[in-house]
């Protein structure tokens, strides 16, 4: 679980792939609908999408020629039992941590 959890964090650390995973909260995407909004090569979005998928927060599959990209919903549950065991967090509100980690940001 520990590895898991190193993994699933790691992955969120980056605030572009948090960013892709809340425009996943909305529907499944193409690769090239999720690098549209970026200022980012193709190239550079997919490693991103790499880490995300190896930290299984999203799956990704062939549709055809186009790669579709979709957030896999309990991804996050070790992370949220883990989190819960410190009893300061009743459930997990990914946008109130994303805001959290963005006003750290602008802190240091």
């Amino acid at each position: 679980m520990a590895t898991n959890l190193d993994t699933t964090f790691a992955a969120l650390a980056d605030p572009t792939r948090r960013a892709i995973l809340a425009m996943l909260l909305e529907d499944d995407m193409a690769v090239t609908d999720v690098a549209e909004p970026f200022r980012m090569s193709l190239a550079a979005i997919s490693k991103h999408l790499i880490v995300l998928t190896a930290a299984g927060l999203i799956s990704q599959e062939k549709r055809g020629r186009v790669k579709w990209c979709k957030l896999e919903p309990d991804a996050l549950r070790d992370a949220a039992v883990w989190m819960q065991g410190f009893g300061q967090i009743s459930g997990i509100d990914l946008d109130a941590f994303e805001a959290f980690l963005d006003a750290q940001e602008v802190g240091t």
